[in-house]
């Protein structure tokens, strides 16, 4: 069913959040001590914009084309036909990616995007069978970045 689009969210890091919360309360130490109120919710509602982008990123395969929206803003697409291979990545570079555990897509061995979708195997299948030639570089489950069942 290659003509309906299917959506994806991405993975929440539990360790990416912890180590923004301990950014935050570090950085807010100082407005509280002085009880700055403008600044506590100037420092409330950058923390609610940070949430409401981290929970809004989605990876929509419609068509030959992996779309990377977050909510309603478009960050770019793909096409599924130029992608060669996936490999696993722990890269902590800027991407539409709230988890550290990603997949790295390449483009004629260039890196064009670090993603990280939930159902990451459903997420695979969708793409091979749109382009069977994808090279797919990803280690068996259990391997030390996992802390129970939590993604690092």
């Amino acid at each position: 069913m290659i003509g309906q689009p299917k959506i994806f969210r991405s993975r929440i890091s539990v360790l990416l959040i912890l180590f923004i919360l301990a950014i935050f309360i570090f950085t807010s130490l100082s407005i509280f001590q002085e009880r700055d109120s403008r600044g506590a919710y100037i420092f409330g509602a950058i923390f609610l914009i940070m949430m409401f982008l981290f929970t809004g990123v989605r990876y929509i395969i419609s068509g030959d084309k992996l779309f990377i929206k977050m909510w309603f803003i478009p960050m770019g697409s793909i096409k599924i036909l130029e992608i060669s291979s996936i490999n696993r990545s722990y890269n902590p570079l800027s991407a539409p990616a709230v988890s550290l555990k990603r997949l790295a897509l390449y483009r004629y061995r260039n890196l064009s995007a670090l993603i990280s979708p939930v159902r990451e195997q459903e997420f695979l299948e969708e793409l091979k069978t749109i382009n069977p030639r994808i090279k797919i570089n990803i280690p068996t489950p259990g391997s030390s970045w996992r802390i129970w069942d939590w993604d690092i």
